[in-house]
C-alpha cells in the first residue's frame, strides 16, 4: 500500500471539501472484512444504516480505529478526535435505493462543523452501483435549504433534498473495496441507484473534534480515539468486545432510537 501524502490530502480536503481514492485496505483485507458483515447479517439480519453499529461488531469498530484512517482524518479536524458514529451503507443489487443532495450537518445539531466523514468501500462503488458524487467546494458556501420529503428509496431519514442543484459541476467518487472518501459536513453529495448484480456496500464512518458538542439535549454519545478530550461533552460509547453480544444488542438499540431522534427533527 503506498504511503500517503498527508499534506496533499489536507491541501486538496481544504480546497475541495472532500478527498476521494485514498487506500487504507488491500482489496483482499475488505472483501475479508465484508465476509465478516454479511457473517453477522446471516445470524441477525440486514445491517444497512444501523447506527452505532462499532458498539455491536468488532469489524466496523477496528475499521475505525486503523491508525492510517485516523492519520487522515487528523489533517481534517486536529489530533483530538471522537468517533460519533459508524454504519453501514448497503445499496442491494438492482436496488433504486439513492441518497438525494443534502449536506450532512444540517439535522445533526452540532456546534462546530469540525467534523468529517469517511465511506470506506467493502464492494466495488462504481457509477453503475451508485457511488457519491459531490460538488467541490460547496462546503464554502454555507447552510444551503433542504426539503424533507417521503422517500422510501431515499436513504436519508427525512428524504432532506436541496433543489435546483447545478449537477454538471458534480464529480463522481468511485472507490475500489479498501479504498475511502472523506467529505465535509457542508459538502453536497448525492449518490445514484445500484444497477449493478452486487450489493453496494460501504462504512460509514463520523469523527468529531473533541470540543463539538450536542446542542439539542445531553444525552448524545461518542468515543474518543486519538489524543485527549478535555471537554467530556459527550457520554462514552462501549465498543464491541465481540460481535452480537446480547448485552451490546439491547444498548445499540437505544443508541440508534437516540440517534435518530437527534438526526430526525429539525
Amino acid at each position: 500500500m503506498a504511503k500517503h501524502d498527508l499534506e496533499k490530502i489536507k491541501s486538496d480536503y481544504e480546497r475541495d471539501g472532500y478527498v476521494s481514492g485514498i487506500e487504507l485496505l488491500s482489496s483482499s483485507e475488505a472483501i475479508a472484512h465484508r465476509e465478516r458483515l454479511e457473517k453477522a447479517e446471516a445470524e441477525f439480519g440486514n445491517m444497512h444504516y444501523k447506527s452505532k453499529i462499532h458498539t455491536l461488531l468488532t469489524s466496523p469498530l477496528e475499521l475505525a480505529t486503523m491508525p492510517e484512517m485516523l492519520d487522515v482524518v487528523e489533517q481534517m479536524i486536529g489530533p483530538d478526535i471522537l468517533l460519533y458514529n459508524v454504519t453501514y451503507i448497503i445499496k442491494e443489487a438492482n436496488s433504486p435505493s439513492h441518497v438525494s443532495w443534502h449536506q450532512d450537518l444540517t439535522y445533526w445539531g452540532l456546534s462546530h462543523d469540525d467534523q468529517v466523514s469517511a465511506w470506506l468501500a467493502l464492494s466495488p462503488a462504481t457509477s453503475e452501483s451508485g457511488c457519491m458524487r459531490m460538488i467541490p467546494g460547496s462546503h464554502k458556501d454555507g447552510v444551503y435549504d433542504h426539503e424533507t420529503h417521503e422517500d422510501e428509496t431515499n436513504v436519508l431519514l427525512q428524504s432532506q433534498t436541496i433543489h435546483g442543484v447545478d449537477e454538471s459541476k458534480s464529480v463522481m467518487c468511485p472507490l475500489q473495496p479498501g479504498e475511502a472518501s472523506f467529505h465535509h459536513g457542508w459538502t453536497l453529495h448525492a449518490s445514484m441507484p445500484n444497477h449493478s448484480n452486487d450489493r453496494r456496500i460501504g462504512l460509514n464512518i463520523q469523527y468529531l473534534a473533541s470540543h463539538v458538542r450536542q446542542t439539542k439535549h445531553d444525552l448524545d454519545t461518542a468515543m474518543l480515539v486519538r489524543g485527549n478530550d478535555t471537554y467530556n461533552n459527550f457520554g462514552i460509547d462501549i465498543p464491541a468486545e465481540r460481535d452480537l453480544d446480547p448485552v451490546a444488542i439491547a444498548r445499540q438499540a437505544e443508541l440508534e432510537k437516540r440517534y435518530v431522534e437527534t438526526a430526525g427533527t429539525a
